[in-house]
């Protein structure tokens, strides 16, 4: 067993490639479309209306992102106009249960969390 075993420096490299994964998983609108896609295939503008405040600009690049790293699959239909489609895939469907985890632990601590933003608060306020 590894030394690194339980750590981001698991892979030798510094930990670069688990944080350009993480970095990417992480981010607020990858969630977001990731618990959008899990619904069924979507096309962009329907994904654009049920991702609230996402811009197209970063859908477009989030998508192309996760598309990249083989999370999201397009479709494009040869129709005019053309109609594209975008579904997870089956390593897209595999991040549900461990973001549905984290959310779940960041709702069952959301009074802990509060209560110690607000002791901070109190204790630093100049």
């Amino acid at each position: 067993m590894s030394e690194y075993e339980h750590t981001c420096m698991i892979r030798g490299d510094g930990g670069r490639t688990i944080r350009a994964i993480l970095d990417r998983i992480c981010n607020k609108w990858t969630l977001l479309i990731v618990a959008t896609l899990d619904q069924g295939r979507l096309r962009f503008g329907d994904l654009h209306q049920q991702v609230p405040g996402i811009s197209q600009r970063m859908l477009t690049l989030t998508l192309r992102n996760l598309e990249r790293d083989g999370l999201v699959s397009r479709t494009v239909h040869a129709e005019v106009p053309p109609r594209v489609e975008y579904a997870l895939t089956a390593t897209g469907k595999s991040l549900i249960p461990p973001a549905l985890a984290l959310a779940g632990w960041a709702i069952e601590h959301v009074p802990h969390i509060e209560a110690s933003r607000t002791a901070y608060e109190s204790r630093n306020a100049t």
